[in-house]
């Protein structure tokens, strides 16, 4: 019985002319931090607002990396992954709405001192993880904290 429900959750994400399959999108809001403002914070706190009520938000900090020093043997390639100096999070948000709230942004330090802090409005937007053709999967807003303490959405 359980193949035959998962063969089912399968197929329904399927349509003749583009394959669907059941990923999902996550909800809520991402925060990517240039260096060298990353290297004094070690998490985020955000508060999400949207219809006279807010949301709050926790996530640690981790290291962004890029690959570097690729090689390759036959068909099997290998990549090194080196850290950048910036951090990057994701915190869920449940309810997010795909249009606009007003989100307090703020960076802490070890000892959870603010050593940035900025309220802004921003929208966050539906995705779509396997094109538009098998419709959204849910809403996130995509933030960029610039070395110079500027932030941009994505």
């Amino acid at each position: 019985m359980r193949r035959l429900v998962l063969l089912a959750a399968l197929l329904a994400g399927c349509s003749s002319t583009h394959p669907c399959t059941l990923v999902g999108t996550p909800v809520g809001v991402a925060v990517h931090v240039q260096a060298p403002l990353a290297a004094r914070a070690q998490s985020v706190s955000m508060e999400v607002c949207w219809d006279g009520s807010c949301r709050p938000v926790r996530s640690d900090l981790m290291p962004s990396t890029k690959a570097a020093g690729s090689t390759c043997s036959g068909d099997t390639c290998s990549a090194t992954a080196v850290e950048t100096g910036d951090k990057n999070t994701f915190g869920g948000v449940q309810g997010l709405p795909a249009r606009a709230v007003r989100l307090r942004l703020k960076l802490l330090d070890a000892e959870a001192a603010p050593v940035f802090d900025r309220t802004l409005d921003v929208t966050p937007k539906m995705r779509h993880p396997n094109g538009p053709e098998c419709g959204a999967a849910g809403p996130n807003a995509v933030l960029t904290v610039g070395a110079d303490g500027t932030v941009r959405e994505s």
